[in-house]
């Protein structure tokens, strides 16, 4: 299929618009500018959203701060509160490009554990095993934290073990929520246990999340709150998406004798001195999406719904939804937050939002529909990519190179497809994870 030059040209100036939606709602669902809106230190008062802290009332301020946007917290709280009165613990997958006074760092692996994830773990637990009541401790969580902090439960898991698990769960099909209720109860540190080893010291924890918002114990497995889940949840999932086969022996071994320990819920006394607010969500990349897409012209509905759908399921009923839109107004813009789901049979090099983007370019050739999917934490599966744009112009392009959009979509293989292209989205680690964006323009 031919594409003459004037509609080559309009399909180059969305995929170019698309993009601009995207990393102004990055831009402007910074963590800078969650902390100068939520957190405050004066005269010796810490305000962090609606709590107050009087700081001279405790012997010891600690800060824990854990997953990909580790090192951009630190620094906007030493923004906020000076970088002379703050110690703690720091654990991201990337280096830092500089470091914050008062503080260990840990490079964590992700999105499997490594050897420092292990380490990570301990030397937490270690910290916060030392304070007491008049202790102050910050937690500071975001996504990611799942494996750049880890200790299992049982000390017949090896790591090893504990990477092999990981990529079972992973590469289920199973949504986030399900993924971390396992993870939980294998780990010494997720589902309130961090909370655990830290009491009696007065706790709070700020979150910038990419679980859904319905499920905020999900965020990095929940270390400091309680557990939504339970055991008998476990082995339902497990079940559910035939995990066993999949497991290693050490963590097997553990379903099938029902072995799994229970994590503390909302009525254990370690929670009596606890809080936790949510500072960034995907709800404010969606907002910062939705203003960007109004500020540039398009009518702008959000659709939320298929948030942990499978890929293909998700897109038909985008793509549905946006051509309703379409009959309505000239130029649209659906915006859509969260993730979906991929169950990966095949070794390619890619994530969700590549492989969702190129099954919306076989559904949309040679039409007006442009579509970006990517992920606010710069990565996307185990490519270097964020995501990729699509449109009606995809798959044409592909076939003059040479490229069978097909065969990729088969082999869970988008990136190198849309590497040569031109249109993998590569603006490499954010230090933010706020979910995935994905954004469908028709006009």
């Amino acid at each position: 299929m031919a594409i003459d030059i004037d509609r080559e040209r309009q399909f180059r100036a969305m995929r170019e618009c698309a993009r601009e939606i995207f990393c102004q709602a990055l831009n402007e669902a910074s963590i800078a500018g969650a902390f100068v809106r939520h957190v405050h230190c004066e005269r010796g008062v810490l305000r962090i959203c609606e709590d107050l802290y009087d700081l001279q009332a405790f012997s010891r301020m600690l800060v824990i701060s854990i997953g990909k946007a580790g090192h951009s917290m630190v620094e906007a709280l030493a923004q906020q509160l000076g970088e002379a009165s703050l110690e703690g613990i720091v654990a991201c997958p990337v280096e830092p490009h500089t470091q914050v006074r008062g503080f260990r760092y840990f490079r964590g692996g992700h999105p499997m554990p490594n050897a420092e994830s292990i380490q990570a773990a301990n030397a937490i637990r270690k910290m916060v095993g030392a304070q007491n009541a008049a202790s102050l401790v910050i937690f500071m969580l975001s996504g990611g934290g799942s494996s750049i902090v880890e200790k299992p439960i049982d000390d017949e898991i090896s790591l090893s073990d504990l990477i092999a698990t990981y990529r079972a769960l992973v590469h289920s099909g199973a949504p986030i929520a399900e993924i971390n209720a396992i993870r939980k109860h294998l780990s010494a540190v997720k589902g309130g246990r961090l909370a655990q080893a830290a009491f009696p010291a007065q706790q709070v924890s700020l979150l910038v999340s990419d679980v859904p918002d319905k499920t905020p114990d999900a965020l990095a497995s929940g270390p400091t709150m309680p557990d939504s889940t339970n055991v008998e949840d476990c082995y339902r999932i497990a079940e559910k998406h035939a995990l066993l086969p999949q497991l290693p022996d050490s963590t097997r071994e553990l379903f099938e004798r029902h072995a799994l320990e229970e994590t503390p819920k909302s009525d254990d006394p370690v929670f009596q001195r606890s809080r936790w607010w949510t500072i960034l969500s995907n709800q404010t990349a969606v907002e910062q999406a939705s203003a960007a897409a109004d500020k540039a012209g398009f009518a702008v509905q959000v659709d939320n719904a298929c948030d942990d759908w499978d890929y293909e399921r998700a897109a038909e009923h985008l793509l549905k939804r946006l051509r309703e839109l379409r009959r309505e107004s000239a130029r649209v813009c659906l915006i859509s937050g969260g993730e979906v789901t991929v169950k990966v049979t095949n070794g390619g090099r890619g994530g969700r939002n590549q492989q969702f983007a190129l099954a919306c370019a076989e559904k949309i050739a040679g039409e007006n529909i442009t579509v970006l999917s990517a992920g606010t934490d710069g990565v996307d599966g185990n490519s270097p990519a964020a995501g990729a744009v699509s449109d009606g112009s995809t798959l044409a392009r592909g076939q003059s190179r040479g490229l069978d959009a097909g065969a990729a979509l088969g082999k869970f293989d988008a990136y190198p497809f849309f590497r040569a292209l031109g249109d993998a989205i590569e603006i490499g680690p954010t230090g933010n994870n706020l979910r995935d964006l994905r954004i469908l323009l028709a006009y």
